[in-house]
């Protein structure tokens, strides 16, 4: 069966990553990014770039041109948001609201405004990407962790709301993401421990698939290198 499948994020590398493994499967993918165009093509994919998703009218047409192009959504995969380390005595307010802003308001926006659409669909998904740094937050994580946290009661709560609906809300936790980005901030890092994005892309590929029909509201995990 081809399915519709959205990822917030898609320009970034883990979202380039997990949009590539859907694609070859066959389904209908489109991506939504702040960023304004990819850096990387993937063949057949729906783009939309300029995408602010705390904006409600914005997220609302995104979501609205992907179901009139692919015939409605499947499957939302919640992987836009940001980063920031700092600690709280030199570090800002502003960006305790950004992290808000980035990694939990647009996940609330993008995922309230798609539940008409999954409601309508046959076992829906949706996936969202947390952390296993919130579970226990280091020094300089504050910000980023909370609006983490936010981002695991919000699977939780989802998945209660939507029990029986057919439609099921999970996270996946990494650790450490592979990354050009983190490679060049932590240089003289161990990056063999590290989790690949194709690892974390998998991990989401099996929950949107039909053998994880009976997982909803789970914390999971994706913390080998892979």
């Amino acid at each position: 069966m081809t399915r519709s499948i959205i990822v917030t994020g898609g320009f970034g590398v883990l979202g380039h990553t997990v949009a590539e493994v859907f694609a070859a499967a066959g389904d209908k993918v489109a991506r939504i990014d702040f960023a304004a165009s990819p850096r990387e093509p993937i063949a057949g994919t729906l783009d939309i770039g300029g995408v602010d998703l705390t904006d409600a009218g914005a997220t609302a047409a995104a979501l609205d041109k992907v179901a009139a192009a692919h015939g409605g959504i499947d499957v939302l995969v919640n992987i836009a948001g940001g980063f920031t380390w700092e600690t709280l005595a030199e570090g800002s307010l502003e960006s305790w609201a950004k992290m808000q802003a980035m990694n939990l308001t647009s996940n609330v926006t993008v995922t309230k405004l798609a539940l008409p659409f999954l409601i309508k669909a046959d076992e829906a998904r949706v996936i969202n990407i947390g952390a296993g740094a919130a579970i226990k937050a280091g020094m300089g994580m504050g910000a980023y962790t909370a609006s983490k946290a936010g981002v695991h009661r919000l699977t939780e709560a989802l998945a209660e709301e939507l029990a029986g609906q057919g439609v099921t809300v999970n996270a996946v936790l990494p650790s450490i993401i592979d990354t050009p980005t983190n490679r060049a901030d932590m240089p003289d890092a161990d990056f063999s421990g590290w989790v690949t994005p194709a690892a974390i892309a998998d991990v989401i590929a099996f929950l949107a698939s039909p053998a994880a029909r009976a997982i909803t509201g789970a914390l999971i995990p994706v913390t080998r290198g892979g």
